[in-house]
């Protein structure tokens, strides 16, 4: 029986308590706004936000490819007696995604390079439903980058923020058209600085867990005062969809790009002239250094500004500018985004002492597209005679790629750093001339090329 009165007692005690709790003289009215004071809440600062970012539509047209490559090379259709086929067809394509007004006045949007690239017509819808008619202003795949133009002045932009003073554990919210369902928001942190991925390209992602999904590109990532720090890019995913791992491009990053886009209609990147490599823990310690931090010098080409400047291969460059360099790609970032002309200070460790050099930043087509100059589709290639410390040196006669620009000509033709072209259109090359002679006015080309410890044919037309 003491168990059964002891249930009967609390019970009696809840009543009471929550009897004189209802009991209280508390006023209906008085609850609702006390209540909604405790309740944290975004829409305040999305109120503000929302009409900055945009919808965007596109609709264009691409040529559609032959079901086998092989079809297209007149080789092989010769060979087995196949007949010419008709031209391709274009097939119209259509695509959404998101931008950000980030100048009301002068009407310019900010949005990513892989959202307009197939684009003939480009739509932006505004929160209010309006449809305005948009074009490009400059693009640039390289950071996946562009600026569009609209003709309309009752529009509202962002405030842009420093990214550079972004750190990890930030929270910051993603707004963009998923799957083209609309304007939609989410909320995360900061999950990760300075990363890159595999496409290539200038990169230096804010990595974030706000839900960034297919039709979130080009969209804005905002800080909780509802300033513009990144423009969302990326996700990784093996579905398609958002598993967590989202990437925006610093809006730093993206404004550099912007004015240059905007004053010249592309990017004058600069280059000082040297191909460098991972700097990893062994390397680190085996230059002396207690961590991998830095950019490793692997060779630096000739008659170049790194040459005149006096770099050196083994040379590891630690600052540009006073600004620390964490690794090869922040110093490839650093020194493209910076104007041909521009003087340069470098510190770097030199045999365990620091030396300071100073370089003028050249032009990208100077120094990265030698390829351009024999042939218009080898753009984006450093070609070259072959470097003595090269596997295959001494071994094959021909040139070598040392460098390929990523997203370029040469690069979408699958040439690769390091690759050796031994014959063009079928005849064996020895150097440079004999590649300039056979490559320089040939409508296509089929090149020979030893990779590794095998060799392929590449079809360029």
């Amino acid at each position: 029986m003491k168990p059964f009165a002891h249930r009967i007692a609390v019970a009696l005690s809840i009543c009471l308590t929550a009897s004189a709790l209802f009991s209280a003289p508390v006023a209906r009215a008085d609850v609702a706004p006390l209540l909604q004071s405790q309740v944290p809440t975004l829409a305040p600062m999305l109120k503000k936000v929302l009409p900055a970012v945009v919808n965007i539509r596109t609709i264009g047209h691409v040529e559609a490819q032959q079901s086998n490559p092989l079809l297209n090379d007149p080789f092989f259709r010769r060979f087995f007696g196949i007949p010419n086929q008709p031209a391709p067809q274009e097939r119209e394509t259509q695509s959404v995604g998101s931008g950000v007004i980030v100048d009301a006045a002068k009407g310019y949007v900010l949005t990513n390079h892989h959202v307009v690239a197939q684009a003939d017509t480009i739509k932006l819808i505004l929160q209010d439903q309006r449809e305005l008619d948009a074009k490009v202003v400059g693009s640039d795949p390289e950071t996946d980058i562009a600026v569009l133009k609209v003709e309309d002045g009752a529009l509202t932009d962002l405030p842009i923020a420093d990214s550079d003073s972004l750190e990890i554990g930030d929270f910051v919210v993603a707004i963009g058209n998923p799957f083209g369902l609309g304007q939609t928001v989410t909320s995360g942190i900061v999950s990760a600085l300075g990363r890159t991925t595999q496409l290539g390209g200038y990169q230096d992602f804010i990595q974030t867990d706000a839900s960034i999904n297919p039709g979130n590109s080009g969209g804005a990532l905002v800080n909780l005062r509802g300033e513009l720090v990144g423009i969302n890019s990326q996700i990784v995913s093996r579905s398609g969809g958002n598993i967590g791992i989202g990437f925006a491009i610093p809006i730093n990053l993206a404004r550099t790009v912007m004015d240059q886009l905007i004053e010249h209609g592309d990017v004058q990147r600069g280059k000082l002239g040297i191909l460098g490599q991972p700097l990893t823990p062994d390397l680190a310690r085996a230059f002396g250094l207690d961590s991998p931090r830095g950019a490793l010098v692997a060779q630096v080409l000739p008659d170049t500004p790194a040459a005149k400047a006096g770099l050196k291969a083994e040379d590891i460059i630690l600052e540009v500018n006073g600004k620390e360099i964490r690794n090869f790609n922040q110093l490839r970032n650093e020194i493209g985004l910076m104007r041909v002309g521009d003087k340069v200070k470098l510190t770097v460790l030199r045999g365990g002492k620091r030396k300071k050099l100073t370089a003028e930043i050249g032009a990208d087509k100077d120094l990265a597209s030698a390829g351009a100059r024999v042939h218009p589709r080898l753009d984006g290639a450093t070609i070259g005679p072959i470097d003595e410390a090269h596997p295959l040196a001494g071994k094959v006669d021909g040139v070598q790629v040392s460098d390929v620009a990523p997203r370029s000509a040469a690069a979408r033709a699958g040439l690769r750093p390091g690759d050796i072209i031994t014959s063009v259109n079928r005849r064996s090359i020895k150097d440079m001339a004999e590649f300039r002679d056979y490559a320089e006015n040939a409508d296509q080309l089929l090149l020979h090329v030893r990779r590794g410890g095998g060799a392929l044919f590449l079809l360029i037309q």
